[in-house]
């Protein structure tokens, strides 16, 4: 495929201004999932929500005025997303102030207030928020008392991604600090996400996207997406809900998953990866796997502090047929994943060389369960900036039937907290999917983990 055949799969419409901006290619990977409908991607459900704890006397007014701001620097934060016209565009418009919502919470006992902060992040990630409500960034303030508080970010995730969360908050009390009298450097200057498209259509070089696509189509020859068997058939029009089961793995286990990365020079998200193929190779008895997950989508280092649903859908392909040990998983994992990132492409751009990749996706008893483990841009994410400490919640244990969607199937989501341990959920689908189906995936991996992270070398059987 040529570059400018690669173009036009990213969109055919001119960047006309701000008032006709193409589509990036994961918007474009959405809209595979669009079907007009409340339940897709550009729906009021397709929502992204992070939480923070704030320490620090709060005004309201300030951080509103805070928000704002932030608004206005990110103009993915008040783009609108055109749908149905050649394809669809997007159209930037002017600031305008975001949604601050204030919850009076000082009723909480402090040795209850980390469960509240939790119900109030599951209680506003169940709350809809219709693409068409600009900006496309809220903020609930839970306050339990002067000093302590918790802040609950939601943002519509065709606008942002988990990382821009994180930028989003920086910002915000940066903002915040300035506007309360702060003497602090000015945030430097961001790219924007029209930035981004441009890249996409016109800023890669040639000679790379000819790489990437040879590393493609031979990685994926003759390979099939792997896909779990579902309790309900799509055609069965069940209603659909995407609901969040959490977890928590304990701290032995994600102490040998460091223990193993060091000695294999592997990250977490790898060793986990290896794991969960392990685990799917006994599920699924076969050892040619094709696991979805998901890159960040930001290779080009200046756009890390831009805002915008960067990530990208990948395939990740692993043939355990001549594994013995986990050892040998884990170093295959390695380095699939190294190749794997270093060829990133479009998903769309992938497909033109593996076309028969998502066949059984197109199943109507089959569905994909796509894994990620978070990693996020900042090192500490425990901060005083002026007046304010904040600090992420990560530990989110408290599972809940309504949450922000999953386009289609499920979704793995695990990190490592601040006290060590491995924090996950499982997204899935209601209307494919019953409770005891995924309870059963949670405890197996787990299980799985346990027996695989145990010793390197122990020997897998065979299948």
């Amino acid at each position: 495929m040529s570059v400018s055949e690669a173009q036009d799969l990213l969109g055919d419409i001119p960047n006309g201004g701000l008032d006709r901006i193409p589509l990036s290619a994961n918007q474009q990977f959405l809209c595979a999932f669009d079907r007009g409908d409340e339940e897709g991607p550009f729906g009021p459900r397709y929502t992204i929500v992070c939480g923070w704890r704030i320490t620090g006397s709060i005004d309201p007014a300030v951080l509103q005025e805070a928000l704002d701001d932030v608004v206005a620097r990110h103009e993915a934060l008040r783009t609108e997303v055109v749908r149905g016209e050649g394809g669809g565009y997007q159209r930037v418009v002017p600031p305008s102030p975001a949604s601050l919502t204030i919850r009076d919470l000082s009723g909480v006992a402090a040795r209850d207030r980390d469960r509240a902060a939790e119900e109030l992040l599951n209680a506003v990630e169940a709350e809809p928020f219709p693409l068409r409500e600009i900006p496309l960034v809220r903020a609930v303030l839970g306050r339990f008392d002067e000093r302590d508080g918790v802040l609950a970010l939601m943002a519509h995730h065709v606008a942002a991604d988990e990382w821009s969360m994180r930028l989003i908050m920086r910002d915000v009390v940066h903002r915040y600090a300035v506007r309360t009298g702060h003497d602090l450097p000015d945030l430097a200057e961001v790219l924007q996400y029209r930035d981004y498209v441009d890249w996409e259509r016109s800023g890669i070089d040639p000679a790379v996207v000819s790489r990437s696509e040879t590393y493609w189509r031979e990685k994926l020859s003759g390979a099939r997406m792997l896909t779990i068997r579902t309790d309900h058939p799509h055609s069965a029009g069940l209603p659909k809900a995407t609901a969040w089961q959490r977890f928590r793995l304990p701290g032995d286990l994600t102490a040998a998953v460091l223990r193993i990365g060091k000695e294999t020079h592997s990250s977490p998200f790898m060793v986990l990866l290896a794991a969960y193929a392990v685990f799917l190779r006994d599920r699924a008895q076969t050892t040619d796997l094709v696991i979805p997950t998901f890159s960040s989508g930001r290779g080009q280092a200046r756009f890390h502090n831009a805002v915008g649903s960067f990530f990208n859908f990948m395939p990740l392909r692993l043939d355990l047929a001549g594994s013995a040990t986990f050892r040998d998983v884990v170093v295959q994992t390695r380095t699939s994943c190294v190749k794997a990132y270093a060829h990133d492409m479009p998903f769309g751009l992938v497909l033109q060389q593996a076309p028969e990749l998502m066949l059984p996706a197109m199943e109507d008893d089959m569905a994909l369960v796509a894994f990620q483990v978070f990693r996020s841009p900042f090192a500490d994410e425990r901060d005083t900036v002026g007046d304010l400490e904040y600090a992420v919640i990560r530990r989110r244990l408290l599972s809940q039937p309504v949450g922000g969607d999953v386009p289609d199937g499920a979704m793995w989501h695990l990190e490592i907290d601040r006290n060590g341990e491995l924090v996950g959920s499982m997204a899935y689908n209601t209307n494919l999917f019953d409770d005891d189906t995924i309870s059963d995936m949670v405890s197996g991996f787990g299980e799985a983990l346990r027996r695989v992270l145990t010793d390197l070398d122990v020997p897998l059987g065979t299948v």
